[in-house]
């Protein structure tokens, strides 16, 4: 992400009241990512891209997908929610449908609902019940018309936040007056790598054997560079039609694996948008039949790992005299570096190595336009005395609650001792 812009003014919390129906997503979409094999190829050897090679004026197919396309908006005023909540894992999410009466404009308007946490390895079986309280809504893509998306965060029937609700936590840092007083800027870069789906290969590499040398892949055009370029150009097409605020994508170093941009956005916003993005990348996946995958390093060897670089700044970086404020960030990051590791993913140890554009995970450093650092700073940034500063830590299957809150934390309402901050300015050559 090249510089942070000021956010969209489209506020992704509230849906209009008249927004135009827009035809979802359909398995059409889907045809020419499989160009590559014959249909007859198609039909013979693979039963779920069969669907994409016998369809016929009247065949089951084409009746089920008249039927996905439907537009109830001209016969009801009901609307279907889909609940999305994150899963045991802390990764994984999970979501289930319900009906609402007419459509909704804020989430204060929808109702709790609750899931069987036994089962998604969030409570136990003799207590299962699990509250998810509504946040955030998007548009749906896949259903279209009034259809929401709905971003939940969970808690126990007590009201009590359960293990595995970071958003909470974030909020509390988000709503601390000082915090908003800021008003930070979030532009996270979320990479991702596509799987094969029985192989659990990368995409576009030979099954079982490797492609060349990186080098050719990132942003690159071509059948023998770039595999995936329509499952990540849907997805951005979905993600603003959704509402989040995506600002772009690429194809990255390593083949098979993608990046897409979000932001900038303003403190809690920012982990609602790339959790809703997450899932819909989850469900074009799912239709397409790749596998995403959000593993840090997911093929060893001299190849880039993962990342979710992570752009940030505050009222007063992007002010005149701003460098120095970030500066005298960077000083607080460098001394609360093992617990921003500690919370930027699992695996990252396996990434964040010191080689393929990355820093070692047992030191701290930071530099002007280096992105072998773990925090970047760029060269407009230092030209203009003011700007952002690029977290390079996070791993690509951090969680954005935990990221954003913790960077908002330690340079804003975190101290450090006079002593300590003595020596880390020493040791870094910062002067504040």
């Amino acid at each position: 992400m090249a510089q942070i812009l000021a956010p969209c003014s489209q506020l992704q919390m509230r849906i209009p009241k008249n927004s135009t129906p827009v035809s979802p997503l359909t398995t059409k979409m889907w045809s020419s990512l499989f160009l590559k094999q014959s249909k007859k190829a198609t039909a013979r050897n693979t039963s779920r891209l069969r669907v994409f090679a016998i369809k016929s004026e009247n065949s089951t197919i084409n009746r089920m997908e008249d039927l996905l396309n439907l537009d109830t908006t001209p016969f009801t005023d009901k609307i279907i929610a889909e609940y999305i909540w994150i899963g045991g894992t802390g990764i994984d999410v999970r979501s289930k449908s319900r009906t609402l009466s007419k459509p909704v404009e804020h989430p204060s308007e929808l109702p709790k609902w609750n899931y069987d946490g036994s089962s998604t390895g969030q409570a136990p079986g003799e207590d299962s019940e699990v509250i998810l309280y509504p946040q955030a809504i998007f548009k749906d893509p896949f259903r279209g018309g009034n259809n929401i998306l709905v971003i939940c965060d969970a808690y126990t029937p007590a009201g009590e936040p359960i293990p595995t609700n970071k958003r909470h936590r974030a909020a509390e840092v988000f709503s601390n007056q000082k915090v908003i007083d800021e008003v930070p800027w979030f532009g996270i870069e979320q990479e991702y790598t596509l799987l094969q789906t029985d192989v659990k290969w990368p995409l576009g590499w030979p099954v079982g054997g490797y492609p060349g040398p990186q080098g050719p892949y990132y942003c690159a055009a071509g059948a023998d560079k770039s595999f995936g370029r329509d499952i990540s150009d849907a997805h951005y097409k979905a993600c603003l039609y959704a509402g989040i605020n995506i600002s772009g994508t690429n194809g990255e170093v390593m083949p098979g694996q993608w990046e897409y941009q979000v932001g900038p956005s303003v403190g809690i916003e920012a982990g609602d948008h790339i959790w809703c993005s997450r899932y819909i990348l989850e469900r074009i996946t799912e239709q397409a039949g790749v596998v995403l995958t959000l593993d840090p390093k997911p093929i060893e060897g001299d190849w880039n790992g993962a990342g979710c670089h992570t752009n940030y700044s505050t009222k007063s970086m992007r002010e005149e005299g701003g460098f120095e404020v970030i500066k005298k960030a960077i000083l607080n990051l460098s001394l609360r570096h093992k617990d921003h590791i500690s919370a930027y993913g699992e695996g990252n140890e396996r990434r964040l190595t010191g080689k393929h554009e990355t820093a070692s995970i047992d030191s701290f450093s930071w530099g002007v336009a280096n992105r072998g650092c773990s925090i970047r700073v760029g060269r407009d940034t230092e030209k203009n005395g003011k700007g952002y500063l690029e977290d390079r830590r996070p791993a690509s299957n951090m969680d954005p609650y935990v990221v954003t809150s913790l960077l908002a934390e330690t340079t804003l309402l975190w101290e450090p001792t006079l002593e300590a901050e003595a020596l880390a300015a020493q040791k870094l050559s910062l002067k504040v």
